[in-house]
Parts: C-alpha cells; sequence; structure tokens
C-alpha cells in the first residue's frame, strides 16, 4: 500500500489536533483517574477473577450449575459496583465523546472519498439525521 507523505502528514497533524482537542483531553484525565483509581482497579481484577474461574468451571466435561449461577451472581455485583463508580462513569461519558467526535471525522473523510465537498459536507445534514435511523448511526434505515 503505498500512501502519499503529505496525506500521512497531513493524518499525524491531524493526529496531534485531535490529542488536543477538549474532547480528548476529558478522555484522557478519565482514563487516568481510572487508572489511579485503586477500588475501581480491585474491581477490575476481581471482574478478572471471576471470569477467570467461570472459564474453568465451564470448561469442565460436566460444570457445577451453582458455581456457574455464583459466578454470574458476583459477575453482576461487581460490574454494577463498577458502573456506579464515579471515576467510571465519567471514563465511560468521556470515552462515548471521543467515539461521537471519530465517527463524525471518520464519516466526513468518507464522504470526501465518495466526492463530497470537503469544505461544506456534513454527516449529520445528509440524511437530516437525528440519532434515531441511519445504520452510520446505529438506527438501520436505509437512507
Amino acid at each position: 500500500m503505498e500512501i502519499s507523505k503529505n496525506l500521512e502528514e497531513l493524518t499525524r497533524q491531524l493526529g496531534a489536533a485531535i490529542q488536543k482537542d477538549e474532547v480528548f483531553l476529558n478522555f484522557d484525565a478519565a482514563r487516568k483517574a481510572n487508572d489511579a483509581d485503586e477500588e475501581l482497579n480491585a474491581l477490575m481484577g476481581q471482574i478478572q477473577l471471576i471470569q477467570l474461574n467461570y472459564q474453568q468451571e465451564a470448561s469442565k466435561e460436566t460444570p457445577d450449575d451453582a458455581k456457574m449461577q455464583q459466578f454470574n451472581k458476583d459477575f453482576q455485583e461487581a460490574y454494577g459496583k463498577i458502573m456506579q463508580n464515579k471515576n467510571m462513569e465519567k471514563f465511560e461519558n468521556a470515552r462515548q465523546a471521543v467515539d461521537d467526535m471519530m465517527n463524525y471525522l471518520t464519516a466526513i473523510l468518507a464522504m470526501c472519498v465518495n466526492g463530497e465537498d470537503p469544505a461544506t459536507c456534513d454527516p449529520a445534514a445528509e440524511h437530516n439525521c437525528d440519532g434515531s435511523c441511519c445504520s452510520s448511526c446505529g438506527g438501520g434505515c436505509e437512507h
């Protein structure tokens, strides 16, 4: 695959601009807060242990149904605590904002590759998308 040095450089500049954007900075701060949260990390370790134990039990010729149910219960409990953690809530919101930003930017690039005017193309305006119907935004309609 051959990519022009100009396109590569412009892409690297876009990457640097993304890393300076408030959306990314919020995400990065939330990720670092998660990494520093000892309670959250302990819960994440607990989840991994539960998954490992579940997999080991499930791989037995005759898994113990009671153990499997307990692993599921323990997993759901730990997962609930993780998702209620204030740092994880901030992280999930920041991650969604980054995903939304990247989906929008990728959609602009896709429109440009399809011949749209790079200066005016707008993925949200193309189909009067409200986020409820288009496959590009998860709704699955045929626009």
